[in-house]
């Protein structure tokens, strides 16, 4: 059954409306639902319930509670992917892969060799397209929460906010041209359930070496294995080794 999330609580004695614009056209246009067929809904406090449909209209999509879904598709740890900012379409598909393998937020971040650059006109717009990728995603990955993802203008505004983090790695290419293997490994380890964890990714050109400095007093600087990896993948290994580590080895 397809997902949909719904900014409400799963209270039974209200009555449940779907009026996202896209989704109506989803479920009634492309899924081709009727009344009296089941959906699933993610609900505030990631409360999951099978839902009939009631009535569907132009403008609404009218629903009722069935029974409640056991779900737990979210990664033990709350991960941050910050990144430079890449080309569009590159950018893009980072969200929806890293969406897919439980990151909780973004941080797209301007900085000093990022080939791409945005102004505030142009944030705002890419802003709801990203908040659209990420939403079907996490749909689709049958996700608990949809990512959250806040643009800022450079690293020194990460670094403001650097304590509300239990750990932050710096994922470095010049770390792993010199054969860095084990700090990574090391932090993996360390992980807790619960923990908030930072890592910081560059653009396609590369951190600089002020911004690695920036962070070096309070980061695990870390190499991804032996091979050099694209912007756009980097996040992806990082990801997929937090996975095996915490829920298939855990």
């Amino acid at each position: 059954m397809q997902r949909y999330f719904i900014n409400q609580n799963a209270d039974e004695n209200q009555r449940f409306f779907i009026t996202d614009k896209e989704d109506i056209h989803h479920i009634s246009n492309v899924m081709r639902n009727q009344p009296d067929d089941l959906i699933v809904i993610t609900f505030n406090h990631s409360v999951v319930f099978k839902c009939r449909i009631i009535s569907i209209e132009n403008h609404e999509i009218e629903v009722e509670l069935v029974e409640q879904q056991n779900s737990d598709t979210e990664l033990p740890v709350e991960v941050t992917i910050c990144s430079g900012l890449l080309k569009s379409d590159k950018y893009e598909w980072l969200l929806q892969k890293c969406t897919e393998l439980g990151a909780a937020h973004f941080i797209p971040v301007q900085m000093q060799r990022s080939v791409a650059k945005l102004n505030q006109s142009k944030v705002d717009k890419k802003l709801v397209r990203w908040n659209k990728i990420v939403k079907e995603a996490a749909e689709q990955s049958y996700r608990l929460v949809i990512p959250t993802i806040e643009f800022v203008s450079n690293l020194q505004q990460v670094y403001v906010n650097i304590d509300r983090y239990d750990y932050v790695l710096i994922a470095y290419e010049d770390a792993a041209k010199g054969g860095e293997a084990s700090q990574f490994k090391k932090a993996l380890q360390n992980f807790k359930n619960g923990d908030r964890i930072l890592i910081i990714f560059g653009p396609e050109g590369g951190l600089s070496e002020e911004e690695v400095d920036l962070f070096r007093d309070k980061s695990f600087i870390v190499g991804l294995g032996k091979r050099i990896l694209r912007a756009e993948t980097a996040p992806l290994y990082a990801l997929s080794a937090i996975s095996y580590e915490k829920e298939l080895m855990g």
